[in-house]
């Protein structure tokens, strides 16, 4: 029988994206410092650079 995996789904504007590509980039590089393999940062990178984008209605005035 197999799993169901769960699964995440983070809300970034666009510069916490930014931030999380090169954070992700910059740990890939560290790898093919260390001649580690990447395939599994490569993955989450290309996920996260291809991810869709959504409008959400502005929560600016809601206290947290």
């Amino acid at each position: 029988m197999r799993r169901k995996r769960d699964k995440r789904v983070v809300a970034l504007d666009r510069y916490e994206h930014g931030i999380v590509v090169n954070a992700l980039n910059e740990m890939r590089n560290d790898l093919i410092a260390e001649e580690r393999p990447t395939d599994i940062v490569d993955e989450v990178l290309l996920k996260t650079i291809d991810a869709p984008t959504k409008k959400v209605k502005c929560k600016c005035h809601e206290e947290r």
